[in-house]
Order: structure tokens, then C-alpha cells, then sequence
């Protein structure tokens, strides 16, 4: 009988040269599912002049880092980047394969989950191993793929039981990034890339790209609001009160969807995830999609009208009451303390 394979490898982003944040989030966590399945931890790392990105993995637990390193993989392109990922699956099936949920993680993980036919789950917030019994039968070192489903009513649990290879996308900020104080001793495995002519179907003739300007993971002190703020106007309380505690002003996709502020300030499941040292809640109901981004932070204060919302159930501090009368005594308050 074959011997299954347990490694849970990562695919490492990079653009230039510089890493995706989350690769090392995943890598992180893979380090622990590689624990629990008694597997090994293992980087995927395509590009060019990479070298160093790939002995970066072992920071975070990598045994191994596959390299493919070529002149023409310097920039992402799907078909060359998806054919090399898929001949590596097809030939040695690892038990665990993950992506950032990013532009290239997004284009990238169902190309490969279709060709391999492996099972995907997009957008986790949790990933877990455990033994499943699912319809009679029992299935050992699963994984759980968890995730906010039907409009976040719910979290769902989805496993892929009949194939050898499970996979998953998360987004930036759900996982810590957590480096090894020493790192392990990895070996470096150089894979020869071989030019096929379907990957030249599709050239790269410019490429643009903007900084994102906010940069709500680095904030230490968040203040966001809801759609109960109920209008623009009330919605700067926020900012006033983010400005004079040094932090930065969020909010909920209701928020954003009411035009109180941009999306790119936008805290949840299809926003960013952060764990501030401080995060100040406003007239947030607390939906599952928005506490998901948010839950972690060190300390949460939340203020609501309704005593039933569910922001109180991660909350270390509630305020009950109307968020556009208590901000301004907040303001006052550290006005007068900072006099």
C-alpha cells in the first residue's frame, strides 16, 4: 500500500522579489498543521533571483523550499506558474496546499485545484486537522477548512474527504506571522524550469501598480464605525476621535456600503484583518463577517444602543448606549487629559 503523504506545503508570493505578508502568515500556520498531521512543512517558492526569499521560509519552519528560479518567472504569470505548481502536485501529492487569498493567490489555487481535481475552500478564516466521520465512514487527518458562509450567518466547517490533496486560500492578516527564534536548517530543492509554449499565450507588456496608502495591520489604536453612526456627518465623531488618540479610523462594509468611508479602510471578512492594541467599536452590531477581522485585538471596547448586540460577545468593555452621544464625551474627556 502507497504511504500517504502528510506535508503541507505554502506557496511563497512575491513581486520583485518581496515577499507577500501573508506567505509567512501561512507558513506559520502550516508549521502547526505539519505538527498535527506528523508531516513536514514545506515552501513553494517560483520567481527569479529568489534565492533568499526561499531561505527565509526556514525562519518560519520550512524543512524544504522548492525553488523554481528563472529569468521568465520573475513576474507572475498564470499559465507558466500554474503548470509548474500542478506538475509538482500530480508527482508527489501533499496533503495540505496553501495560498494567500490575493490577487495571484485567487487566479492561482482554483487553476491548480481544478487540473489536480483537489478539493478548495476560499477565503478561511481558521484551518484545523482532525479526524472526521462524514456519512458512515471515518476519515482521518482532515482538514477543516472554516470560513463565514450564507452572508455570514454562519461558520461553516468544509472538509474534502475523497481527495489526497486539500487546499485552501486566506487572506492577508488571519493568521499570525509567527518566526521561529531559530530557524530551522532547511534544504534548498532547485526544480529546472522547462518552457512550454502555452505559457507565452499571454505576455506581460506593462505593469502598474499603486501602494496601498492605509495601512490599517500596523495601526496600534483603531476606531471604527458602523452604519448606526447613520450619516456621513456622524461618521466624524470617528475620525475626530481616531485622531486624537494617534489611531486609525475603520469601518464595517454596511459603512462602506453607505459611502461613510472608503473600502480600503474596511475591517471583516472582505476587508482587512487586524489585532490592534486598541480597537474602539461604534455603533458596530458585531456580524460575523466584521468580528472575524477584528476579534483578536488586544483590547475591544464597544459601544451599541441594543445590550443584545453580538460585538458584546468579544468585547472586553461595552458601553450601551447611543455611540453619537457617548463619542463626544469620550472626545472631552481625553481633551482634557491631554491639556
Amino acid at each position: 500500500m502507497e504511504k500517504l503523504n502528510k506535508d503541507v506545503w505554502v506557496f511563497v508570493e512575491q513581486r520583485d522579489g518581496k515577499p507577500a505578508d501573508v506567505s509567512f502568515e501561512l507558513l506559520s500556520k502550516g508549521r502547526k498543521l505539519a505538527k498535527n498531521l506528523n508531516g513536514n512543512l514545506k515552501s513553494v517558492v517560483i520567481g527569479h533571483d529568489v534565492l533568499a526569499l526561499a531561505e527565509e521560509t526556514f525562519r518560519f519552519g520550512a524543512v524544504e523550499a522548492i525553488v523554481v528560479d528563472h529569468k521568465e518567472l520573475g513576474h507572475y504569470r498564470t499559465m507558466p506558474y500554474s503548470r509548474i505548481i500542478n506538475q509538482l502536485i500530480e508527482k508527489e501529492k501533499p496533503r495540505v496546499m496553501l495560498f494567500g487569498a490575493t490577487i495571484i493567490g485567487r487566479d492561482l489555487a482554483p487553476r491548480v485545484a481544478s487540473y489536480t481535481k483537489s478539493g478548495l475552500t476560499a477565503d478561511c478564516t481558521d484551518l484545523q486537522v482532525s479526524d472526521v466521520q462524514y456519512l458512515r465512514k471515518d476519515y482521518k487527518d482532515l482538514l477543516l477548512q472554516i470560513r463565514p458562509a450564507f452572508g455570514g450567518n454562519i461558520i461553516a466547517t468544509i472538509i474534502s474527504p475523497d481527495v489526497q490533496t486539500q487546499m485552501a486560500t486566506v487572506r492577508e492578516g488571519v493568521m499570525r506571522m509567527e518566526p521561529l527564534e531559530k530557524h530551522v536548517k532547511g534544504k534548498i530543492r532547485n526544480i529546472e524550469y522547462t518552457p512550454d509554449p502555452v505559457d507565452e499565450l499571454v505576455k506581460l507588456i506593462e505593469q502598474h501598480r499603486q501602494e496601498n496608502k492605509v495601512n490599517l495591520k500596523a495601526a496600534p489604536i483603531i476606531v471604527a464605525g458602523g452604519y448606526g453612526m447613520r450619516t456621513k456627518a456622524n461618521f466624524e465623531l470617528i475620525r475626530e476621535l481616531a485622531d486624537l488618540l494617534g489611531g486609525e479610523v475603520a469601518g464595517t462594509r454596511a459603512a462602506v456600503d453607505a459611502g461613510f468611508i472608503n473600502h480600503d479602510r474596511q475591517v471583516g471578512q472582505t476587508g482587512v484583518t487586524v489585532r490592534p492594541k486598541l480597537y474602539i467599536a461604534c455603533a458596530i452590531s458585531g456580524a460575523i463577517q466584521h468580528r472575524a477581522g477584528m476579534q483578536e485585538a488586544n483590547k475591544i471596547i464597544a459601544i451599541n444602543s441594543d445590550p443584545e448586540a453580538p460585538i458584546f460577545g468579544v468585547a472586553h468593555y461595552g458601553i450601551v448606549g447611543d455611540a453619537i452621544e457617548i463619542i463626544p464625551r469620550f472626545i472631552n474627556v481625553f481633551k482634557q487629559k491631554l491639556r
